[in-house]
């Protein structure tokens, strides 16, 4: 039977939280703290300055630095919503819209910088996994990235009955193929958020925060909220405590799914994810029946190619090749889904010659898409034989997150070979020569380059640079140096 855990990881400066289905690691998502800003907080402010001359006002919500509200922000606009649906509002003057010493509820939406303070806005948004919650909006508006107007006013008219006395909503492109209850439960849990900034707003003191943008494991639980998930595993004592308390308020049916890990092995360890998470890094993904896959990252695209490797199947060639594609398609969904790799994705199966078997790989791979919450488009087959596909960006992939460039390669996983590096010296010296007067030469290089230049291999041919140039040449090795590193002393 299949199970679906969310494991949360709480270290004092990161949290990470691993989605697994059926004892396969399905996702991985990952937040440090120094990385968490207040854009989305909503607070309680009073207004301690007025700028007539910048249409602007400071004020105070509790921050080391005044935050900044311009005239602009306090009149009410979406951004996502398209211009024909935008009301047209003139900007009026700074003072006919707030006063010094008066209270206001504003929401960050630029964190401080520098000097600077936090920018805020009046036109308060509550976001959630399908819909945004506008206060005091009756408004329902549509994301431009939703081309389809067919489903657009599907959309539309599933929403519309959900507007009330507290707000509107606007429609995510997330919510692309979204059920009514979909919508239904988002809507609920919006509105009991922003009764309780309400309920806050009444009795909270001037300079308090109302609401909090939420912690990530409090964002995954609201995106499962209707999805299936079986238990919640968290190893934290004081984040348990946390999230019961979130769930009680504003997703009641997870409350009883909540479970405090207190076993001595890590959590991660007990599941396996912190392998899964070491070989989601690597190139090299290797296959059940001894075929595996080769994933490239990009920045223009992702590359899959399949390979047999050792699977030489019980039958012919054409079946082994087969096999080892419709195995490919469900591993390729999952470690799309658990890399969170998105954009122009290639797949270069393994040459088929059968048509048949060429539109059973397409449907399989398919299949296995459709179980990914993220949307995908597959175009099929392009006459060279390769699957163009596409997944939507939702987040950072797991190898930008945990990931940097390469110091020594730059990016490029090669480095050049001894012998290049080599030839690269000779050269170096022979220009250094000619521009300047000198007794000798010293170079510095690595420990591999600093002994091929020295063995008898290539004393020949230090030995001739000696002669063609009249110089001595010293060869010194420097043990912090990478192999495309050297440097060429005049002496």
């Amino acid at each position: 039977m299949d199970s679906v855990e969310l494991l949360v990881n709480v270290t004092p400066s990161e949290t990470r939280i691993a989605l697994v289905e059926t004892g396969l690691l399905k996702e991985v998502h990952i937040e440090r703290q120094g990385k968490r800003g207040i854009v989305g907080n909503i607070y309680k402010g009073r207004v301690t300055r007025v700028l007539p001359g910048m249409q602007s006002a400071f004020v105070d919500i509790g921050l080391e630095k005044a935050a900044f509200l311009h005239a602009s922000d306090i009149v009410s606009h979406t951004e996502c919503v398209e211009e024909s649906e935008q009301k047209q509002f003139v900007v009026k003057d700074i003072s006919q819209l707030v006063h010094e010493g008066q209270d206001i509820v504003v929401q960050v939406v630029k964190d401080p910088l520098g000097t600077k303070g936090a920018r805020l806005t009046t036109d308060i948004t509550l976001p959630s996994r399908y819909l945004v919650f506008m206060p005091e909006n009756s408004h329902v508006g549509v994301s431009q990235r939703i081309e389809s107007e067919e489903e657009r006013n599907r959309l539309k008219e599933l929403t519309l009955p959900l507007c009330d006395e507290l707000g509107g909503f606007i429609i995510r492109t997330a919510a692309e193929g979204a059920t009514e209850l979909d919508l239904q439960q988002d809507a609920e849990f919006l509105k009991r958020l922003w009764r309780k900034v309400l309920e806050r707003r009444a009795k909270y003191p001037t300079r308090s925060m109302l609401y909090g943008e939420l912690a990530l494991t409090q964002r995954i639980l609201r995106d499962f909220i209707g999805g299936k998930l079986d238990r919640i595993h968290i190893d934290s004592r004081l984040c348990f405590n946390e999230v019961k308390q979130f769930t009680e308020e504003f997703i009641p049916n997870l409350t009883d799914k909540l479970i405090l890990y207190t076993g001595n092995q890590p959590l991660f360890d007990v599941y396996s994810v912190e392998k899964g998470i070491h070989h989601a890094l690597d190139r090299r993904v290797n296959l059940k029946s001894g075929g595996y896959l080769i994933i490239e990252q990009t920045e223009a695209m992702t590359t899959i190619d399949i390979n047999t490797g050792a699977f030489v199947g019980h039958r012919n060639l054409e079946e082994t090749i087969f096999n080892t594609n419709i195995e490919a398609t469900k591993t390729i969904a999952q470690q799309l889904q658990l890399r969170n790799l998105g954009g122009m994705i290639i797949i270069d199966f393994i040459d088929m010659q059968s048509e048949e078997h060429r539109n059973r790989v397409l449907e399989s791979l398919q299949d296995a898409l459709s179980r990914d919450p993220v949307k995908t488009n597959v175009n099929g087959f392009t006459q060279l034989g390769l699957v163009e596909m596409t997944r939507k960006r939702t987040r950072e992939s797991l190898e930008h997150v945990l990931c940097c460039e390469c110091p020594t390669c730059q990016g490029r996983g090669r480095v050049k070979t001894v012998e290049t590096v080599c030839y690269e010296i000779m050269r170096e010296i022979i220009r250094v020569h000619h521009l300047f007067a000198s007794e000798q030469f010293v170079v510095y290089a690595s420990h591999a380059v600093a002994d091929y230049l020295i063995n008898e291999e290539s004393h020949g041919l230090l030995a001739e640079l000696e002669v063609f140039i009249g110089k001595q040449i010293q060869v010194k090795t420097e043990p912090f140096y990478t192999q495309e590193q050297f440097d060429v002393v005049v002496m």
